[in-house]
């Protein structure tokens, strides 16, 4: 099973209590701090767009990137309005090829713990060469702690037209959380089902440090009472040397 495939143009719906405006204030901020000319930004495993749509509607050039081609295609409906929309790629991560630098790359929402643990290096140094010196690379993960404590656990998210099931499952041999997803899609009076499969690797925050560094990155600082973040969710700040 694929991930981000069905689930696509319901994404947004299930993820309404995302602060994604706070986002991007949270990320403007840190910006502005480093004392760094940020125009040209990397919203890195994009999604559907909206942090890309918030950064865009601030002034900022927008490369936005992400490996799902559905997921592409709202991102792009999402950000057609715009005057300065975002330029989508489709490109796994770990695969990031751009034509030049940019000044700071975001990936939000834990998307570094949807890299496997065999491309995490790749991305790293891909980045690295596509950060100018200077730049900014912020993320946030959810720590070990706290996708292992969704083992067994199933989840349901439902409206008149969609009910959503998920089932987590911790696997400690490859020390990575697995989600068995089941989309029910009601169609006139019969409902149509899909299924996914999203897989959370687990990342210590000082393995993650130790392999930027590295890559030539320098840790600037952790934090934790962000939007979306705290209760096991921590954003991290690192400038490219």
């Amino acid at each position: 099973m694929s991930s981000y495939n069905s689930l696509a143009r319901w994404y947004d719906r299930l993820t309404k209590d995302v602060p994604y405006s706070e986002y991007a204030s949270f990320y403007e901020n840190v910006f502005k701090e480093s004392n760094e000319e940020i125009k040209l930004v990397l919203d890195l495993c994009c999604g559907t767009g909206s942090v890309s749509y918030e950064l865009s509607s601030r002034g900022y050039d927008l490369i936005s990137c992400d490996s799902s081609p559905e997921m592409l295609m709202v991102a792009r409906n999402k950000c057609s309005m715009l005057d300065h929309p975002p330029l989508f790629i489709c490109q796994d991560a770990s695969e990031l090829d751009l034509y030049g630098t940019v000044d700071a790359a975001v990936c939000s929402l834990d998307s570094i713990n949807y890299i496997p643990q065999e491309k995490i290096n790749e991305l790293l140094r891909r980045l690295s060469l596509f950060i100018r010196p200077g730049g900014l690379f912020i993320f946030d993960l959810k720590t070990p702690e706290l996708l292992k404590s969704a083992d067994g656990q199933t989840y349901i998210d439902e409206d008149e037209s969609l009910f959503c099931v998920w089932r987590a499952d911790w696997i400690e041999s490859e020390q990575c959380l697995v989600y068995g997803m089941d989309i029910f899609e009601k169609k006139r009076d019969l409902w149509a089902r899909s299924k996914e499969e999203h897989v959370e690797f687990a990342y210590e925050n000082e393995h993650l440090k130790n392999l930027l560094t590295d890559n030539s990155f320098e840790f600037i600082r952790e934090v934790g009472d962000t939007p979306f973040g705290g209760s096991g969710r921590v954003f991290m700040i690192f400038r490219r040397l």
